[in-house]
């Protein structure tokens, strides 16, 4: 079965919005983009280029897909030469401008057509960007492994990582490394269900009882 992977860059408030530049998505008036360029390092790149060192097919988001098909067929760099030749896989609701080479429709239920490519042989599944995507796939439990670059600055607004509808689960860390400047690189995979219990004391003092009942 194949995985679906998400990997993004994301602020320590969970922002996602426009890493790359200022004119990628200033959407909502946002102010800051291009926030991950000054946190690039040796160890950071190496981690870029393990992500894309394997055999894959993107997953993109309309506008994500637009941003991209304008930007990497005219580059001349070894993510360009993963990009250009992979198949991509976008969410859109219009197919009939998708231009940039092996790209393919999702088809008008994304969430069926991305189970049935998951039960199909071929490369994982990795969606770069795509906010909404990963919000509506994370709804739908289709998210086999979160590859994040967390970034240690705030931006205070911007489209956020994780939506309120998010399926609760539980995920492991497999892999984890820090970069000079500070950015986390971090690897989650599915960890079953959300587990929980209480630090309380088995048998809690009156004002603990009354605090419960107040706050009912």
């Amino acid at each position: 079965m194949r995985k679906i992977i998400a990997a993004t860059f994301v602020s320590l408030d969970g922002v996602m919005q426009a890493p790359g530049g200022p004119e990628e998505d200033p959407v909502g008036g946002f102010k800051f983009g291009g926030w991950t360029f000054h946190y690039f390092d040796e160890v950071a790149g190496a981690a870029m280029g393990e992500l894309f060192s394997k055999p894959f097919a993107l997953l993109l988001g309309r506008r994500t897909y637009d941003i991209f098909a304008a930007y990497w067929p005219y580059q001349k760099d070894p993510i360009a030469d993963a990009f250009n030749p992979a198949t991509k896989y976008v969410a859109t609701h219009r197919p009939d401008t998708l231009t940039w080479q092996n790209t393919q429709w999702l088809g008008p239920d994304v969430v069926a057509g991305l189970r049935q490519l998951k039960q199909e042989d071929g490369p994982d599944l990795l969606i770069q960007g795509s906010g909404n995507l990963i919000q509506t796939l994370l709804a739908n439990g289709l998210i086999d492994e979160i590859r994040l670059m967390i970034f240690p600055l705030l931006l205070g607004k911007g489209k956020r990582l994780f939506g309120d509808d998010a399926m609760p689960a539980a995920f492991n860390l497999t892999k984890s490394q820090t970069s000079s400047t500070g950015v986390i690189m971090a690897t989650y995979e599915r960890g079953g269900e959300i587990k929980t219990g209480s630090f309380a004391q088995q048998e809690p003092s009156e004002a603990e009882l009354e605090r419960r009942r107040n706050w009912k």
